[in-house]
């Protein structure tokens, strides 16, 4: 079981990477990453999958942590979603909201 939850953790932190690295990557261009909606996506499932995983196991998880960090990892799809099929209503804000929601969502994994 280990196994498995370290193997989505990795994804996990492979999924928030793009989505970082991506807008550090174009922070000087007014449209999102194209891989921005896939890394968020990819961090959205691993997470969940990590959370069920480590309920079928023996880990003790803070449930306020999982779902303020869920709530965040969900607006930074919509956004992205938004981005990408309505780039016209993609903003520079819309990039920086998502930029910042993934940094507030790996101080809280870190800190809390």
């Amino acid at each position: 079981m280990d196994f498995l939850y370290n193997f989505f953790l990795v994804l996990h932190f492979v999924g928030w990477a793009i989505v970082l690295g991506g807008y550090i990557a174009t922070i000087k261009q007014p449209e999102v990453y194209r891989g921005t909606l896939h890394g968020a996506l990819t961090a959205l499932v691993s997470g969940i999958a990590m959370v069920g995983i480590g309920e079928m196991g023996d880990r003790d998880f803070n449930m306020v942590k999982i779902g303020i960090k869920l709530t965040v990892a969900l607006v930074v799809v919509i956004l992205a979603l938004i981005a990408k099929n309505r780039p016209e209503v993609a903003k520079p804000g819309i990039k920086h909201a998502i930029g910042g929601l993934t940094v507030v969502n790996i101080v809280l994994a870190v800190f809390i």
